[in-house]
């Protein structure tokens, strides 16, 4: 993965945001990965991170627009057969599209926020956002609030694990394999945990 990545970020902030908003899209790298990656490999200074900062949640930003206006313009019905069929093939499960669905109609502004931190659902609740006709400049100001602190948190990781003297690469593992269990934790729950899924409505909601 770091040969493409790394050929990718030969074109620069260019790159940069190619990358970033590529993984809205389709998160392959997901955006922890990616974030990781770059903040250990292409932040040299403060400076360059936060430049690195404004590029890559621009970027994310953009990506959620995108699906944003793809939601509002198919409508809920074709937005929820689309999930059906191809959802997939982009891991979303349809069941766990429905239920963030549901509770983005209690308390759009919030929820917009706080699934900026759960991995995959980042990338396609703007589709629930955009079919429910939710308004467009709350969504947009909770989404960037959270795409910042998203990304100020890895590539910051990344950028201290560069000079902490550790073994980045393995701490930087670690870090990804506790993400990655806590999104299978959370999509557990949803499928399978009626208690958690009271407690995770009431938090969004």
């Amino acid at each position: 993965m770091t040969g493409p990545l790394s050929a990718i970020l030969g074109f620069g902030l260019f790159g940069v945001f190619c990358l970033a908003f590529t993984e809205k899209i389709l998160p392959i790298p997901p955006s922890h990965v990616l974030l990781l990656f770059l903040g250990m490999t292409a932040a040299p200074d403060g400076a360059t991170v936060a430049i690195l900062l404004m590029v890559t949640t621009l970027a994310s930003f953009a990506g959620c627009v995108v699906w944003y206006s793809v939601g509002r313009r198919i409508g809920s019905d074709r937005a929820d057969r689309l999930v059906d069929r191809f959802g997939r093939y982009v891991f979303l499960r349809p069941a766990t599209y429905r239920k963030l669905g549901q509770a983005y109609r209690r308390n759009h502004v919030r929820v917009s926020l706080l699934a900026q931190f759960i991995p995959t659902v980042r990338n396609y609740l703007p589709i629930a956002a955009g079919a429910l006709c939710l308004p467009a400049l709350p969504f947009a100001i909770a989404t960037l609030l959270g795409a910042i602190i998203w990304n100020t948190g890895f590539l910051l990781t990344g950028y201290l694990l560069r000079g902490s003297g550790r073994d980045s690469f393995t701490v930087g593992l670690r870090i990804i394999v506790i993400v990655v269990a806590l999104e299978t934790a959370f999509m557990l729950a949803l499928r399978y945990g009626p208690a958690w899924r009271r407690r995770i409505g009431l938090m969004l909601g």
